[in-house]
């Protein structure tokens, strides 16, 4: 079993889900429950019956984000070519749970670490489709970087402490000279787009071997494109990374930004997860550095 992945991360399990649905959904608390093994960084997500997903904030800021994903999720659903999550219920604070949580419609389809796509060209396409149909969204009520995304769509050099911090907790002083290139690039200087922020192999179904869905909108918000363009180097290899590229047109600037994304984003969870605590992560940041070393 793995380790907690937060010292201050609040305990869940299938016996809790259980009441809490008694207590507060009885229609459903006769349906099976089970963990789904690829959790997330701050919630736990448990299947509920066929088609329904429970998911349970396990730290206390994570409660902006599905208060958050209540909100948007069913205005930006109808306007995006793949599928995403879809809110059925608001959970309350009980049975001794300290948070409010949320209950979604299961999506079918398996993660991209657990079903590879069958053509990484056709992948990029269809995944530069879904950002461009997001950046197109209405953006001027859309909410700015903030806590409630873990400030994804802020400007890079906001990640300049943890990232040095974590290079020294790393020793890996080799990486410093890429961060600061990353860092001299101009900033985004038009106006903010809508963001998914956390696009990555854990969080990109896949059915009969093609994109299907776009789960987690936790840090969904408007700003900066390049955190959502770093998913360039998580799901794809060189080939197909330029196709990528081409689909959505991403000029220099805000391609050397998303690099700077993807490093420290690789940098930061490395110095602060192990194999012990999030292994699925801990591989994938090992592999984010890879890619970033072969177009180097």
């Amino acid at each position: 079993m793995a380790e907690r992945m937060h010292a201050d991360e609040v305990e869940t399990g299938v016996e809790l889900v259980r009441r809490l649905l008694e207590a507060q959904f009885p229609e459903w608390a006769s349906l099976r429950i089970e963990p789904v093994s690829f959790r997330g960084t701050d919630n736990a997500l448990f299947r509920l019956g066929d088609d329904k997903v429970v998911r349970l904030p396990t730290k206390p800021r994570t409660e902006l984000t599905l208060e958050k994903e209540r909100r948007w999720l069913p205005r930006l659903a109808p306007l995006l070519p793949l599928a995403v999550p879809e809110p059925l219920a608001e959970g309350a604070p009980g049975e001794g749970y300290p948070f409010t949580w949320s209950v979604y419609r299961w999506l079918p389809g398996k993660t991209v670490i657990e079903a590879p796509v069958a053509d990484l060209h056709q992948a990029a396409v269809d995944l530069a489709g879904f950002i461009l149909a997001l950046q197109e969204v209405e953006s001027t009520v859309g909410p700015g970087p903030g806590e409630h995304n873990f400030g994804r769509g802020e400007r890079l050099a906001n990640r300049d402490e943890p990232v040095r911090a974590a290079i020294d907790a790393l020793g890996a002083h080799d990486r410093a000279a890429a961060w600061e290139e990353a860092l001299a690039v101009p900033e985004w200087g038009r106006r903010p787009v809508w963001i998914h922020g956390d696009l990555d192999a854990r969080n990109v179904l896949v059915e009969n071997g093609r994109l299907s869905a776009v789960i987690d909108f936790g840090s969904v918000g408007i700003g900066d494109p390049a955190c959502d363009v770093m998913v360039a180097w998580k799901l794809f290899d060189a080939d197909s990374r330029e196709v990528f590229r081409r689909e959505l047109a991403v000029d220099d600037a805000t391609w050397a930004r998303a690099r700077g994304w993807a490093l420290s984003q690789a940098l930061v969870a490395l110095a602060y997860y192990t194999l012990e605590t999030n292994p699925v992560l801990v591989r994938e940041a090992q592999h984010w550095l890879e890619e970033l070393d072969a177009d180097a």
